[in-house]
């Protein structure tokens, strides 16, 4: 492995300091929401994810709702979001499903989401996790940048670096991890400028402390 049990161990205390409130930052009531939230989020800001969404699920309250839609009218909808077009069209082609398959309800399992339109594996982890409270470890820019940057992984996808990280962090902590990385990543880790020389971390991360340099260039990840 990558780093020392205690490393991870440490890091992860001062992150709980850091970030006592660390949470999903898209704003939903239940899971058929968290799913589109999660969906719409792909390159795109929670914030603007929120502010669409505060709207739309005022409006369209389940996955039965959804169907009746046009395409052309849901994509006004969602025009304030990158790949709106793309979004709209998966999102009725999930709700299909959703109801044609599951009765309207959000599947609880990883290999069933997957299997809906528009729904990758990070998306999947998000939602069996925060909604259905299943131990799921979603790898998605911020945690996969973060994670290269402490050395506690290597891979080169974040399937790989979704492996490393739960074979390194005991299954309890997976969700709570992976809300305090997304945290870091967003306000000191940055991708292009982090700020290392007042984080906290530094002493503790092998970047920091200059012991490997990862690429400058972090890949950019699908949302789902």
């Amino acid at each position: 492995m990558v780093t020392a049990a205690a490393e991870w161990e440490s890091v992860v205390e001062e992150l709980c300091k850091l970030y006592p409130d660390a949470r999903c930052e898209l704003n939903f009531a239940n899971p058929f929401q968290l799913l589109v939230a999660t969906v719409l989020s792909a390159q795109c800001t929670d914030v603007r994810v929120n502010e669409v969404t505060a709207k739309l699920f005022a409006k369209y309250t389940s996955a039965y709702d959804l169907l009746p839609v046009e395409q052309q009218v849901l994509e006004e909808e969602l025009r304030s979001l990158g790949l709106f077009r793309h979004k709209a069209r998966n999102i009725l082609a999930l709700c299909r499903v959703l109801c044609e398959r599951f009765g309207g309800e959000v599947p609880r399992t990883i290999d069933e989401l997957v299997a809906l339109p528009g729904v990758g594996r990070k998306t999947a982890n998000v939602v069996v996790n925060n909604a259905f409270g299943v131990p799921a470890l979603a790898v998605d820019t911020h945690v996969f940048r973060v994670a290269m940057r402490l050395g506690w992984a290597r891979g080169k996808t974040p399937l790989a670096v979704e492996a490393e990280l739960c074979r390194l962090l005991p299954q309890s902590l997976w969700g709570d991890v992976h809300h305090l990385l997304i945290w870091h990543g967003r306000r000191v880790c940055h991708a292009r400028s982090p700020v290392c020389e007042t984080c906290s971390l530094r002493a503790m991360c092998r970047t920091g402390r200059g012991d490997i340099v990862p690429s400058a260039q972090c890949p950019v990840l699908s949302g789902a």
